[in-house]
């Protein structure tokens, strides 16, 4: 019989009312981070068209990701050590006070700024607020059954996140999708407060953390982050070797400590399981092409085929809300296949027909197409996501709960980071190359200000400005349309390649068996 004070014993003790009460407040914090995802980058070109920053644009998603990547890991660990609900009360006020600051941004590097601040909230969030679930439930079949609330909260936020950010964009202002983490914030706050316990896992005292290590993950991916921006800018080469340098240097370091640490922040135990390694690289791919997709999609229909913000946000829509259909039909069916890792590459699948395809799209394509492609997508992302998370949750040690389902977290948002800079900076080189080529065709050098920046085939004022300065403007700036477009086309075909070779890694994944009993490593410190 398990001893009241032992992690299954106090999650045993709770009374309905409270699991659920408990569960809500998880829903709002995830529909709070969700709707930040969903309605920034929607908003996102009209941000850069107010605030005249289009070399900061990758900027405003990678500095969001870099500093969550770095504080996954650092918080997972401490959830394990403290328990959970510490952290996730500090990451909500942390979180909403950083949407309050974006939302007052002056200029484009105040806004970088303060999504890196509120990244650091994000970071907290998500490295807590998804191993609070086995925490209250231990039961694999229980748990599925409860994290249907977790889909729909992310279904909802993710269903009226793009429309929303295009609305406000739209008849509000940008700013205001920032302001709507506010409120969320608010009640998320309470009902967390109130209701989630704390739990820990471990009866050892908690140990000193690994502030070596998380140093060492910030330098590899801070200059990670930078060569990748830089590269596309001609920077000087000694500056871009100096930073890829440090990032090779870093990893090396990095790697060399976890092993001699004696309280390693990233387990390389964890790292060389022949189980949940394989599930961390789908992870990274998944991560890679779903900002990819997210950042540059709406991109590509305002700036490239001429869409209003509003309409941009309708045509992401499917996207995001078949993200959560799928997860919730992934939940009904993966209980009862007897080899339910073959989930992860249908979802693969699906997922790169949706970019290949995006790579498809021109102006003239009916949008019932769009939106059936994008509903393709959601759907492949809805097989991946829980997934990833039900396996990996189910292969790791319950002492490692915390830090291997942050592991999974940062790894996607590695991917994600990755994604969003390499991406940007495709576009963004491809986009001048070809400028360039078609004003030095025309002997149109003059014009290479105007052209060479996307934002001006964004901004209203900009447009105009140059039509009242320039004979055939009109052509010169479908010309320019059809070369960014072409520029996101050529980004989404590398998307769809990196995402097929995710088959290979779905094979590594071993055979995973979701039954009722619980864990023998669930019962260890019991």
């Amino acid at each position: 019989m398990n001893a009241p004070s032992s992690p299954a014993g106090l999650a045993a003790g709770l009374d309905f009312r409270q699991r659920l009460m408990a569960m809500l407040g998880l829903c709002c914090v995830l529909i709070m981070v969700a709707l930040d995802q969903t309605v920034v980058g929607t908003a996102m070109p009209t941000v850069v068209a107010d605030l005249h920053g289009f070399a900061l644009y990758a900027w405003v998603g990678t500095s969001y990701l870099l500093t969550s990547v770095i504080t996954v890991p650092v918080f997972g660990k401490l959830g394990d050590d403290h328990g959970r609900k510490p952290f996730v009360l500090t990451a909500i006020v942390l979180f909403t006070a950083a949407s309050m600051l974006c939302g007052l941004a002056q200029d484009m590097l105040q806004l970088v700024l303060a999504r890196a601040l509120q990244g650091v909230g994000g970071g907290m969030l998500v490295a807590t607020t998804f191993a609070c679930v086995p925490d209250l439930f231990p039961h694999t079949r229980e748990r599925l059954r409860w994290q249907v609330m977790l889909s729909a909260s992310f279904g909802l936020a993710n269903a009226i996140g793009p429309s929303l950010g295009g609305f406000l964009t739209e008849y509000l202002g940008w700013r205001w999708v920032f302001f709507v983490n506010l409120p969320v914030g608010v009640v998320s706050l309470w009902l967390v407060w109130r209701f989630l316990p704390v739990i820990r896992h471990d009866e050892r005292p908690p140990s000193r953390l690994d502030w070596q290590g998380a140093v060492l993950i910030a330098l590899f991916l801070g200059s990670l982050q930078l060569t990748v921006e830089w590269l596309p800018q001609h920077k000087s080469p000694l500056l871009l070797t100096a930073l890829a340098g440090l990032s090779i240097a870093a990893l090396a370091a990095l790697v060399w400590w976890e092993k001699r640490s004696p309280n390693p922040l990233l387990p390389p135990s964890m790292l060389s399981h022949k189980g949940l390694a394989p599930l961390f690289g789908l992870s990274l791919l998944m991560g890679f092409g779903m900002f990819a997709v997210m950042y540059y999609a709406p991109l590509m229909f305002q700036a490239g085929f001429g869409l209003s913000p509003n309409q941009a946000g309708l045509l992401v829509t499917p996207l995001v809300v078949f993200i959560t259909i799928g997860s919730m039909l992934n939940g009904r069916i993966v209980q009862r296949l007897k080899h339910p890792t073959r989930l992860l590459g249908l979802g693969l699948l699906m997922f790169a027909a949706t970019a290949a395809l995006l790579a498809r799209t021109t102006p003239s394509t009916p949008h019932a197409l769009i939106f059936a492609n994008m509903m393709m997508g959601g759907l492949g992302l809805g097989l991946l996501m829980p997934n990833l998370t039900i396996f990996v949750q189910q292969l790791a040690p319950r002492q490692q709960l915390g830090v291997s389902t942050a592991m999974l977290q940062s790894t996607r948002m590695v991917g994600g980071m990755l994604g969003t800079a390499v991406m940007g900076a495709v576009v963004s080189h491809n986009f001048r190359q070809s400028v360039e080529a078609m004003l030095t065709a025309r002997h149109g050098e003059s014009w290479r200000v105007w052209l060479a920046d996307p934002q001006t085939l964004l901004n209203a004022d900009s447009l105009a400005q140059f039509r009242h300065a320039t004979a055939g403007a009109d052509s010169l700036l479908a010309a320019s349309r059809e070369l960014l477009v072409d520029a996101i086309h050529y980004s989404q075909w590398l998307v769809a390649l990196g995402l097929l070779l995710g088959l290979w890694l779905v094979r590594k994944v071993p055979a995973v068996r979701l039954d009722s009993a619980v864990p023998e490593q669930e019962l260890r410190h019991e």
